[in-house]
């Protein structure tokens, strides 16, 4: 019912009519009978490039997209299916700009490819009809530069992932090293006041040279355990964020009323082992920062996210109000409909409408965000919003 279809959309008054199908095989060009310019879409996985000269739409089709041109090997796709139009049309001598074959990347934004691909599509309606489309040229310049293509993941990063778990392998195995040579000198200090003077002048070169092979920031740490021991074992600790000075007491009282720190450190006396310690786990607010990017807790606000929105911003503000009553901080977590999300306005539209309120509220204006917080002091400290 295709030629049906497209009757239709001519009797309606329509005058460019775009018809796309579900796919066709490497032997099939059915669909040049029912058009007057063609464009075959391929991308760059169809297997060897004796399989190009099977798809019979490389003789026909007015244009070529090679899309997903940012999959690996899309260059040397680009190359065969430029190669086989030239063989399929005797172009032996055209050069590769010259030829309808475009590599795009419809799934980016101001893709070079796709503004190019744009451009030779009007340039074949215009010689094919004598009708002249103003204007697409000054909003889309010309640009055959399609290898030089901006991705979501470079070509050369590929490998990412594997990068980062090497680089953390690097760095345990360089812990593991570092904790190995505080670990013989704390030995050797050990040993120092029970052993001759003799025996003392060969382990001073070997504490020497252990020394020499400790990095300076690993001695910093050695060097800075005893003074960390007692800023921990003070009653308040002092700490600047934003060039304000934080104080805060380290001790808490439990509900049975035990005085319990909040922040204990290890017993260990091993050098290796509080080397190991500081390197690979340390203080809150204190590299790797697995305890944290402060080093303590602000007090007076409890970890509550009060999530809510469905519907208006009316019935999200009463829930909002609901959820932080008696509350000293209000940490209000904000969900909002898909319509929203995607920035639309709500409408009667079939594939709006049913979507407008539903599992988040609906914002479309700044006096809907003002009722939506309405009753909040958005600038007190202890008021925080996020928005999902």
């Amino acid at each position: 019912y295709v030629q049906e279809a497209i009757d239709i959309c001519k009797a309606a008054g329509f005058d460019f009519i775009i018809l796309e199908s579900a796919g066709v095989g490497q032997s099939d060009a059915s669909i040049l009978d029912y058009c007057s310019l063609s464009m075959y879409v391929m991308t760059p996985e169809y297997g060897a490039p004796s399989q190009l000269e099977k798809i019979n739409m490389l003789d026909y089709a007015d244009v070529i997209c090679l899309n997903k041109f940012d999959k690996a090997g899309a260059l040397d796709a680009l190359h065969d299916v430029r190669k086989q139009y030239k063989r399929n049309h005797s172009l032996w001598d055209a050069k590769d700009d010259d030829l309808p074959v475009v590599g795009t990347i419809a799934a980016q934004f101001n893709d070079a490819g796709v503004n190019e691909l744009f451009e030779r599509l009007m340039e074949k309606v215009e010689s094919k009809t004598g009708i002249v489309f103003k204007g697409h040229a000054e909003h889309h310049p010309h640009s055959k530069d399609t290898s030089n293509q901006s991705t979501i993941i470079p070509p050369k990063r590929v490998r990412y992932l594997a990068e980062i778990a090497e680089t953390i392998n690097e760095y345990d195995q360089w812990v593991n090293d570092q904790a190995s040579i505080a670990r013989q000198l704390y030995h050797i200090q050990g040993l120092s006041s029970s052993l001759s003077t003799g025996m003392m002048q060969e382990l001073d070169m070997l504490q020497q040279s252990l020394k020499d092979n400790l990095h300076p920031e690993c001695k910093k740490l050695l060097d800075s355990w005893t003074g960390l021991r007692e800023r921990y074992g003070k009653e308040f600790y002092e700490f600047k964020v934003r060039d304000k000075i934080i104080k805060q007491p380290l001790t808490y009282k439990s509900l049975s009323g035990t005085t319990l720190p909040k922040v204990l450190l290890p017993k260990y006396s091993d050098w290796g082992d509080i080397l190991k310690w500081q390197l690979q786990e340390n203080v809150p607010g204190e590299f790797p920062f697995t305890a944290g990017v402060f080093p303590l807790k602000r007090e007076g606000e409890d970890p509550t996210r009060m999530f809510a929105g469905e519907g208006g911003p009316e019935r999200t503000n009463r829930r909002f109000h609901y959820v932080s009553l008696g509350q000293p901080a209000k940490r209000l977590s904000t969900a909002f409909d898909s319509v929203t999300l995607y920035g639309e306005d709500p409408a009667y539209r079939p594939d709006i409408y049913g979507k407008v309120g539903n599992s988040g509220v609906s914002i479309a204006t700044v006096d809907d965000a003002k009722k939506l917080y309405s009753g909040f002091d958005l600038c007190d400290p202890k008021t925080s919003v996020s928005m999902t």
